[in-house]
């Protein structure tokens, strides 16, 4: 199994800590909007990864977290907390919003076949844990205290841009511009653990009491806690979009091994951005596809799925409606010929030795830093071959394990297809009028039958 992984950029041999199990953390959802379908598109590779590794035997001990308070609008230590920001504007609590906008994540990745991730966790159920990792920080002089907050020192740990390979001037003083600057910070690297009720900050509507003042978590130190609490202090797996890499994922670094003493994550994974019409998906509020618009002008949520298939996750996709018009004619004819593959097959005493190697290449292809892409044309490969209907069932079934597509036969009633098998015999006997009375007959049950080069297709009117 290779992996690219971010830290070295580098095409690594994958090994995990512990035989065939796997500690994976990917950074999940701020919920304080409607997830766009760029940040689906996150969702389903972390669902795609974690089943090409139960695919091949391991064990996936899986976090996708919730964050609740603490993220700022400008994902650093600038703005306003976005969960804050989206109560007022919604005239919810932060508690209501979150609960609102994790049901309508939940019921979109659920629709997009997701399996449930081993934990969930919210950032507001770890607040003692955060604070017990703070003082940590602070009592090996990793952090000091301003007026303002608790903040982390970058220089102090040593190689902080290791993840990021920016070069810092650790002369360079400042901490960022205008009400939500810190004259205090010592460098315009450092960042909040904790910010204090008070400043910008002193109508924060999410604060606990804390050894150092009433205030709230920053966003980064979230995610260190979640992954050691729920993984440990050295874990397998951490994904997240690539705009994580300079900020939020070189941070969570910084402070999970100056806090534990260890290697935080042995193989970082990010994911590229979803364009629209050759554009950035907007960041802004309520900019952005939802699913839910997919689904209005009357698309099947596994047609996104399949489209989200034929890009690799380290590259960028572009979404058109054209594209997605593609994607949703190719999965219905990839269901209709499972379901003209799955009447017409026999049982399956054994794959031959070319079904063989098609399993073999698919295992390769996604042991080789995830190549999903090109696992699905192997899969349509199999459809156009002259393997035997109940091999590619038995494929396709296979390959469905990690794809997610939900492939399962259309219950056709056993009448009709007995009319289909009977018209086959009557067509190779080229007893073509006989064939068409038979074609009428199924049609007037309800059903079409079309020809093809690899056999007949039945599918509801």
């Amino acid at each position: 199994m290779k992996v690219y992984n971010t830290l070295t950029r580098k095409l690594e041999n994958f090994k995990s800590l512990k035989n065939k199990l796997i500690t994976f953390y990917q950074c999940g959802p701020t919920v304080y909007w409607i997830q766009h379908i760029g940040n689906l598109r996150a969702a389903i590779w972390g669902d795609l990864i974690r089943r090409v590794f139960l695919y091949l035997g391991y064990q996936v001990n899986y976090v996708r977290n919730y964050t609740d308070v603490g993220h700022l609008t400008s994902d650093q230590d600038q703005g306003e907390d976005k969960m804050e920001k989206g109560a007022k504007r919604e005239g919810l609590t932060p508690q209501q919003l979150a609960e609102k906008y994790i049901k309508i994540f939940e019921d979109d990745v659920k629709k997009l076949n997701c399996l449930k991730p081993t934990y969930k966790p919210q950032a507001t159920e770890y607040i003692n844990q955060m604070q017990q990792m703070i003082k940590i920080l602070l009592d090996k002089g990793y952090a000091y205290i301003t007026n303002l907050a608790v903040v982390y020192d970058v220089s102090k740990f040593p190689n902080y841009n290791k993840l990021n390979r920016q070069k810092l001037d650790f002369n360079k003083k400042g901490a960022g511009h205008g009400e939500f600057s810190d004259p205090e910070k010592k460098h315009f690297a450092d960042f909040n653990l904790w910010v204090f009720k008070k400043g910008p900050h002193k109508n924060a509507l999410q604060t606990w009491s804390s050894p150092w003042g009433e205030g709230f978590p920053g966003w980064h130190i979230e995610c260190s806690v979640m992954a050691k609490e729920l993984l440990g202090e050295t874990i397998d797996l951490h994904m997240g979009g690539v705009e994580h890499i300079s900020v939020h994922h070189t941070n969570e670094i910084a402070q999970s091994e100056a806090a534990n003493n260890k290697p935080f994550v042995r193989y970082w994974l990010h994911n590229e951005h979803l364009l629209v019409n050759n554009k950035k998906m907007a960041k802004s509020e309520g900019a952005g596809l939802t699913l839910q618009q997919i689904v209005d002008k009357n698309f099947q949520p596994l047609t996104l799925r399949y489209f989200y298939l034929q890009a690799h996750y380290r590259s960028k996709q572009n979404f058109t409606w054209e594209a997605l018009s593609a994607s949703q004619e190719a999965l219905t004819n990839l269901k209709n010929f499972y379901n003209q593959f799955f009447y017409q097959s026999k049982k399956l005493s054994k794959l031959s030795l070319k079904g063989k190697s098609y399993q073999k290449k698919f295992k390769q292809l996604i042991s080789n830093d995830f190549q999903i892409p090109k696992a699905l044309a192997l899969a349509w490969q199999i459809i156009k071959s002259n393997l035997k209907p109940e091999e590619k069932i038995y494929l396709l079934n296979d390959f469905d394990k990690v794809f997610g597509l939900d492939l399962k036969p259309e219950t056709i009633p056993q009448s009709v297809t007995k009319l289909a098998k009977q018209r086959l015999q009557l067509r190779k006997k080229q007893q073509f009028t006989q064939a068409d009375k038979l074609r009428v007959k199924i049609e007037k049950l309800g059903y079409l039958i079309e020809d093809t080069p690899l056999g007949y297709q039945l599918k509801k009117k």
